[in-house]
């Protein structure tokens, strides 16, 4: 094949596309890893909120209970009242506390859910993004190069077939007398 051949270039062309293509497919892949690397570490963050918040819950629960008992413990013991009010005031100030904190950390893990939902979508957005510049690539190489590619071939050939017509040898002369017999003979 060589470089004065219009299907040569065509070859070329095609690997060329072949290529953006691989590059393409790469550039998808990276970014579906990248996506399927925020799903995992979401995943993980909610694995490990789950049984923190379990807890939290659970000392909420102790500390009124404790808080329950504390004034049952006052009303039994008239003596002591004032120690186990205080006792019981801190025990509030302990769960309220905790309920803060608990709070604070149902707003962390309701932020961190948005944002890896915002991420998400913006790493889908991306992909469409790519999707549609593929396709829109695609078609501006059929329409701009392949079709007027092709177009040019043809003319190509056709020239080359002129050409061909114009150098070719002069027929040879035929014989007057050959001709005349030929129609006799057949």
């Amino acid at each position: 094949m060589s470089a004065h051949d219009p299907l040569f270039w065509l070859v070329i062309i095609t690997a060329i596309i072949a290529i953006s293509f691989i590059v393409i497919a790469g550039a998808m892949i990276a970014i579906a890893t990248f996506v399927n690397r925020a799903v995992k570490s979401v995943n993980r963050l909610e694995e490990k909120l789950g049984p923190l918040m379990a807890r939290a819950t659970a000392l909420s629960e102790q500390g009124q209970a404790i808080a329950v008992q504390g004034r049952q413990i006052a009303e039994q013991f008239n003596v002591v009242s004032g120690h186990l009010s205080k006792a019981t005031m801190h025990l509030s100030e302990s769960a309220a506390l905790i309920k803060e904190e608990v709070r604070g950390l149902t707003i962390l893990a309701d932020e961190t859910a948005e944002m890896a939902r915002e991420k998400v979508q913006l790493v889908s957005r991306a992909i469409d993004t790519t999707h549609d510049r593929v396709a829109m690539t695609t078609e501006f190489i059929q329409t701009k190069v392949i079709e007027p590619a092709r177009e040019l071939a043809a003319i190509l050939a056709g020239v080359r077939r002129g050409l061909e017509v114009l150098v070719a040898p002069a027929p040879s002369p035929i014989n007057r007398s050959y001709g005349d017999e030929e129609m006799f003979i057949g």
